[in-house]
């Protein structure tokens, strides 16, 4: 009987334990969660410019999306997401406030049109709000060091630093919901197959990993877009006449 009750005892403890440090298999649940397509951000309401090239036929079909999706991740949007994403974590983790606040700062001030400022401090906030579900200590801080808008890979990379998630994970975890959004304004807009859009989106993989370990190494001061179509896309979208996106 003893016996009994020490296994129920231990088993109880186990599941508290569970809870308040989540395992590895809690990490990964925590990311799907606020990575997903459901997690109320309003992603899919953006395009980042992507309308503005399906219009003008520099998108047309899978391939060119995959070339300028490609692009965007390697030297655009995508690229300083990722530095940004790698720095605010790891000033969370370093407890640097200064640090934490410089890149916020930054991040809010880097995008390079109205519609991109609007896309990225939209769903940051949005996000910030949401995850509080899951408390933690990080969102206090950067409410503390920051009262200004907060960018999306920011609100993620604070968010993931906090509960434990080393960038390793949360980083291209990130870079993958993103481009996913990407596929999926293109697959609405070409319009493309579902089927299409999944084989763009897997072609990216590599792509993706390697986006996320160059931002790792990279500095604040490798922040920089070469992607000038697609960024000149963000701003004209602005005046375009008729539109199913907000960028």
């Amino acid at each position: 009987m003893d016996d009994v009750v020490r296994k129920r005892s231990l088993s109880k403890s186990a599941r508290q334990n569970i809870r308040s440090e989540p395992t590895s298999s809690g990490h990964l649940l925590r990311v799907m969660a606020w990575l997903s397509p459901a997690f109320p951000v309003g992603a899919f309401s953006y395009s980042s410019g992507i309308e503005w090239a399906v219009e003008t036929g520099d998108i047309k079909d899978a391939a060119t999306l995959k070339d300028w999706l490609s692009v965007m991740l390697a030297d655009g949007g995508g690229f300083c997401d990722a530095i940004l994403f790698a720095q605010a974590h790891r000033a969370v983790l370093g407890n640097d406030d200064q640090a934490l606040h410089d890149v916020a700062e930054l991040a809010a001030a880097f995008a390079p049109s109205k519609e991109r400022h609007l896309e990225t401090t939209a769903q940051g906030n949005a996000f910030i709000e949401a995850a509080r579900a899951w408390p933690c200590e990080a969102h206090d801080k950067l409410k503390s060091v920051w009262s200004g808008p907060v960018a999306y890979p920011v609100a993620v990379a604070v968010t993931a630093a906090g509960h434990g998630i080393a960038v390793e994970q949360g980083l291209p975890a990130y870079l993958h919901a993103l481009t996913a959004n990407w596929v999926s304004a293109g697959v609405r807009l070409i319009p493309l197959g579902q089927t299409q859009g999944l084989h763009v989106l897997a072609a990216l993989e590599g792509a993706i990993i390697a986006t996320a370990e160059r931002s790792v190494q990279a500095s604040l001061d490798d922040l920089g877009s070469s992607a000038f179509r697609a960024d000149l896309s963000s701003a004209l979208h602005e005046t375009q006449y008729t539109r199913l996106f907000r960028s």
